[in-house]
């Protein structure tokens, strides 16, 4: 069964919506080890809405960190220190885990998510944007995760259509083009799994 990493090339980007939906076109379990900023909600309840999947699928943080801030920062200033050896991959399938902002987000001041993540050698998907700057933002970022042979999945693309944008990273960088979400006026599990099932093949998660 399916299990996937989810990363981005920044933060704010889309990340979550994406994670939602293929959360939901599997039927997966979510699990976001670690949440930073808690006032405006977690991320894993965003999913829980989103993904309409039931409530036992959305695993609980290993770490919930106050400010939204970068994990080693946040929980710096929460009196926390984060262990990455207590991020253990739960067992469950098919699994969707997501990381926070980029993939070289610091989750201490030694590890990032990238080191994270090839300890774990789960497939990764890098979400980036379509527009200015994502060139430079998504070559970056495969270059980092391949140091460290962190198996990538492919790219999941979130936003308006830019064809040259998207082929130039794919040929350049030497990965699969999942495929793309559209920005979604009305953001609701329907709008979602329809955008989802429009955008990509989910034979490529299976």
């Amino acid at each position: 069964m399916s299990a996937f990493v989810v990363t981005g090339t920044d933060t704010g980007i889309g990340k979550t919506v994406f994670s939602a939906a293929l959360t939901g076109a599997l039927g997966a379990h979510y699990w976001k080890p670690v949440q930073s900023g808690l006032a405006d909600g977690a991320d894993k309840d965003s999913v829980a809405s989103l993904a309409a999947v039931p409530a036992a699928r959305i695993i609980p943080e290993a770490y919930r960190l106050t400010e939204p801030l970068s994990p080693h920062r946040a929980a710096e200033l929460d009196g926390v220190s984060i262990d990455p050896d207590v991020l253990v991959l739960p067992e469950v399938r098919p699994l969707v885990v997501e990381g926070a902002g980029g993939a070289l987000v610091p989750l201490t001041r030694e590890v990032t998510y990238a080191d994270v993540f090839a300890e774990w050698g789960l497939l990764t998907i890098i979400v980036a944007r379509t527009s200015l700057g994502t060139i430079n933002h998504s070559l970056l970022t495969i270059e980092a995760l391949r140091a460290r042979r962190v198996p990538i999945h492919g790219v999941a693309f979130v936003g308006e259509a830019n064809e040259d944008n998207e082929a130039t990273i794919c040929e350049m960088g030497k990965v699969h083009r999942l495929g793309r979400l559209p920005v979604l006026p009305a953001l609701a599990p329907e709008t979602l799994s329809d955008a989802f099932a429009r955008g990509f093949n989910l034979e490529d998660f299976t």
